[in-house]
Formats: structure tokens, C-alpha cells, sequence
């Protein structure tokens, strides 16, 4: 998991960039600062405006005593797709697009839900007490 994060924290940027010099060779390089300023001042203004909907939805189920595991997701999704926007790079700027976009997080919370349930199940321990005051340990090692 390590070395996959790591991965994307280095081939990312590599590849922002490299995305970012082919449209500053077609388009020019004023115009390309232009389309990244551009597009981190309107997913700073959509995420604030998402993020701010987001907690009044979480304060009004809280108030009615549900769980608000969705907002909860979708606040986590929303703080990480504006920062995602606030670092130069198109492909970066697209996800966290992306991530703002409340016909899009349904999705990406299914599939990290998912992702997760199955991580968590995957290395789960579990501890099983028997009649006879026998336990048993189990649980994957990877």
C-alpha cells in the first residue's frame, strides 16, 4: 500500500507536468496560467459552496438523530477534490472537478466503500471465545 502511495505522490506530478507543457506548447504559456488559476479559483468557490451545503445537510440529520455517514463521505471527498484543485496540473484539476460534483460523489463513495468494506474485512482479526474458555486468533497476515 506504501508503495503505491508513494507511486502516485511521484507519478502524478510527473505526469501534471508533463500534461501542462504540452498545453503550454499549443496554447502558450500565459494562457495555460491563465487555465490554472482559472480553475482553482472556480473549485475553490464550488468547493466552498458544496462544503457548506454539506455541513448544514450534516446538522440537520444530526439533529434528527441519524447518522451522517454520507455527509461525513462527502466532506472528506470535498476537502480532498479542493485540494486537489489548489495544486497546478489539469489531470489533478479534473479529479478534484470531479469529486465536486454531487451527481458524481454517489459513485466514488460506492466504490471506496466498497474498497475499503473489503480491505477491512480483509485484515480483520478475529477472536472467537469457545465454551470450553478456549480462544482462537485468527486473521490474515499479509
Amino acid at each position: 500500500m506504501l508503495g503505491k502511495l508513494l507511486l502516485a505522490f511521484v507519478l502524478v506530478p510527473l505526469v501534471d507536468l508533463y500534461v501542462l507543457l504540452l498545453v503550454a506548447g499549443r496554447i502558450g504559456g500565459l494562457q495555460t496560467l491563465g487555465l490554472v488559476v482559472l480553475t482553482g479559483v472556480v473549485g475553490g468557490t464550488l468547493a466552498k459552496v458544496q462544503g457548506v451545503q454539506t455541513v448544514r445537510r450534516l446538522q440537520h440529520r444530526t439533529a434528527k438523530g441519524e447518522s451522517p455517514s454520507r455527509e461525513l463521505a462527502d466532506g472528506a471527498l470535498i476537502l480532498f477534490g479542493g485540494a486537489l484543485l489548489l495544486t497546478p496540473g489539469l489531470i489533478t484539476d479534473g479529479i478534484g472537478f470531479a469529486l465536486l460534483l454531487p451527481f458524481v460523489r454517489p459513485r466514488i463513495r460506492s466504490v471506496l466503500s466498497s474498497y475499503l468494506g473489503d480491505a477491512v474485512r480483509r485484515d480483520a482479526v478475529v477472536v472467537e471465545v469457545d465454551g470450553a474458555g478456549d480462544v482462537d486468533v485468527g486473521g490474515d497476515s499479509e
